[in-house]
């Protein structure tokens, strides 16, 4: 049976974190809440539910059910006052580090605007960390009355302002002016324990409390199946929305499905023809099943006849007409085709672990008009050999948001779409995640937003085209099947399961062990759906990548199979111990006495950098990377440092659940389900 690594017990959280003070009751009281409910999350049992005016929190143990009101007192809970909260986390190191030196840069030289420049330090050997602002600095001086003669001079002057703090142990100088920091080793120790005491809520990127964040990915089209094609975005998109979840951010999962066009016209027509021959054959006259019980081989068949039969090409066209003109009949065909492709899609979603909202193309029809109409008594579009388009500046081709015949295409929903999520979701960031090749479409958008005044540049909302490389296949071209189509998604699942099923059967055979198949079931669906993912998001995403499941699956290297065998490795030191940890967590201190103690420590400590960095570039891999280094510094630690056993066990038992805690959080974040028994 899979199990936790400790017995469920609830917790109150007044962890807090650094991040700019609200500036009003509401926006206090959310920060409250989303702390609270992410701390209540965290623990395994536990079921969270919302409304406008309450939150309520239910866990399985007898008088555990909490209700607090947004008007109740934040004050600590007498039942937090440990040793281990006696300060709270407060988000990334590197952020409480720019902030000591942003004060030592603004006294040291108050009359120069810098911002500081903070970052690991390249030798650990030299420090943990490193200010990088003193030669710049030095730059920005040269000529003024009493400059300093070296940038070593400007780093001993900030060094000489920089605040009392229980975080830096010592500093030193290297070359003409990188100051190193040590950190200091109890502020990581009280750091670690406080987070196994009051959960992870504080480790969350700061500054997204309350922002709408409208992240639009996956976009499969109607009728046709989802391909190894809509696999990044759908990955891609549902680890930044998972990252954003994480940061207090109010995100809108939106599903931009290909749900109206041209081709429904000769789906339509087809559907039509082929009720028809059902009667001649002595059928019943109505809907059927069937019509739709296989979209590919409709849409297959559909175009075919639309691409060889030109009777059949003028009637498809002539089916688009009625349907945009709401024929009862024609819409009806339509949305039997949006039901069942809507089946197929949360099928596949749901093996993945992906929830989103379906607001496809045909949900701004009514738009768009509207929209053309405004841009064109802007003098934002002009009329242009009968097309309406916008130009913009740097761009060798407009923006078509009208075509010459009068029909609206891709440009005119896509600035329709933007409207509305900046207007009506009232959205400050919009991320878009596709292809690369449509870099271009995007930025003709946002220009074209800009143009017209929606979106104004360095203030107010922003917009973000992710953009992504292809999946290979082992010969270094696109991946199709071997009589050229794209891969189906469903099958590369299926492939990647089964193989992961058939590896758990063998070991567990070998070893003599009951092959118990819910088990194996349960532990092949997270590994192998688990090792696809990863295999896409620990590449950067605009890089092309092969896809080999021999590779994906491997149990060595940086995989999601050997992590999730890390895992749950870790879970069986611990479980062996047969000790509450988090009882222990509060009273406890972690030695950090041993190097390789104290490298494991820093790691844990900069998972809210590796999200942060996330969030900058809107780059998953920032997550992956971050999770293979700790599995790394975790081995390195375990084979230098005996846990079960030791003089140091109670602590070192501490560093490894923190390490099963924070790798439990990057699985989360990367949408993997973590294994505890394999």
């Amino acid at each position: 049976m899979l199990a936790p690594t400790h017995h469920p017990r609830p917790f109150l959280s007044t962890t807090t974190r650094r991040q700019v003070a609200p500036t009003t009751p509401l926006a206090s009281t959310r920060r409250a809440l989303h702390l609270f409910k992410l701390a209540l999350t965290s623990i395994p049992g536990v079921e969270f539910s919302a409304g406008q005016q309450v939150v309520a929190v239910r866990t399985g143990a007898p008088g555990a059910a909490i209700t607090t009101k947004a008007a109740l007192s934040t004050a600590p809970s007498a039942a937090t006052t440990t040793m281990a909260s006696e300060k709270a986390s407060c988000g990334s190191v590197r952020g409480e580090l720019c902030d000591l030196f942003r004060t030592a840069l603004s006294v040291s030289y108050p009359d120069v605007a810098a911002d500081p420049v903070v970052a690991p330090c390249g030798n650990a050997k030299n420090g943990d960390y490193q200010c990088n602002n003193a030669m710049a600095l030095f730059g920005k001086l040269k000529g003024a009355p009493n400059a300093p003669k070296a940038p070593r001079d400007v780093a001993n002057a900030i060094l000489g302002a920089l605040p009392a703090n229980d975080l830096v142990s010592e500093t030193s100088l290297a070359g003409p002016g990188f100051i190193n920091i040590r950190l200091n080793k109890d502020f990581l120790s009280k750091r670690l324990s406080n987070m196994l005491v009051n959960g992870l809520a504080g480790w969350a990127p700061a500054g997204y409390i309350g922002k709408k964040v409208v992240i639009d990915f996956s976009s499969p089209n109607v009728a046709k199946e989802m391909h190894v094609g809509h696999l990044r975005s759908t990955i891609i998109g549902d680890t930044l929305c998972r990252i954003f979840e994480y940061s207090g951010a109010d995100v809108l999962r939106l599903n931009h499905v290909g749900d109206w066009g041209t081709q429904f016209g000769m789906l339509i027509e087809h559907m039509a023809d082929t009720r028809k021959a059902r009667v001649a054959a002595g059928g019943e006259d109505k809907d059927a099943d069937e019509d739709v019980s296989d979209l590919q081989e409709l849409y297959r068949a559909a175009k075919k006849r639309f691409d060889d039969e030109e009777e059949f090409k003028t009637r498809a066209r002539e089916a688009v007409t009625r349907l945009q003109s709401g024929d009862p009949v024609s819409l009806a065909a339509w949305q039997r085709i949006c039901a069942a492709s809507r089946r197929e899609f949360e099928a596949i979603y749901s093996r993945l672990g992906v929830t989103l909202q379906e607001r496809g193309e045909s949900f701004y029809n009514p738009m768009l008009k509207g929209v053309v109409d405004e841009l064109k008594d802007a003098g934002v579009a002009t009329i242009d050999d009968g097309a309406t388009c916008v130009f913009v500046e740097g761009q060798s081709v407009p923006l078509i948001v009208q075509k010459s015949d009068g029909g609206f295409g891709y440009a005119s929903t896509d600035m329709a779409a933007l409207k509305h999520r900046l207007n009506e979701e009232k959205a400050d960031w919009i991320v878009y995640v596709t292809d690369v090749g449509q870099s271009q479409h995007f930025e003709l958008v946002f220009a074209a937003a800009k143009k017209a005044g929606w979106l104004v540049e360095g203030s107010g909302p922003k917009v973000s085209h992710v953009g992504f490389g292809l999946v290979l296949g082992e010969d270094g071209k696109r991946f199709r099947t071997r009589s050229g189509d794209l891969v189906r998604l469903v099958e590369l699942l299926d492939e990647a399961k089964s193989r992961c099923a058939a590896t758990l059967r063998e070991r567990r055979v070998e070893a003599g062990e009951e092959v118990n198949e819910a088990e194996v079931e349960e532990a092949a669906c997270a590994m192998g759906y688990g090792a696809v993912k990863y295999a896409d998001l620990k590449n950067h995403r605009t890089t092309n990548y092969k896809f080999s499941f021999d590779d994906m699956l491997n149990l060595k290297g940086n995989t999601a199979v050997y992590l999730l065998y890390a895992h749950a490795r870790i879970a069986g030191i611990v479980r062996k111990a047969e000790k509450d940890v988090y009882a222990a967590a509060a009273t406890t201190p972690i030695s950090l006495d041993h190097p390789k103690e104290l490298e494991l420590a820093l790691h844990l400590c900069k998972l809210p950098e590796a999200l942060e960095d996330a969030i900058a570039e809107l780059a998953p891999n920032r997550v992956t990377d971050y999770l293979y280094d700790l599995s790394e510094k975790f081995n390195s630690f375990y084979v230098d440092c005996k846990v079960l056993g030791s003089e140091q066990e109670a602590s070192r038992l501490l560093l490894c659940e923190a390490t099963a805690v924070v790798m439990r959080k990057c699985f989360e974040m990367l949408g993997i389900k973590p294994l505890y028994r394999i």
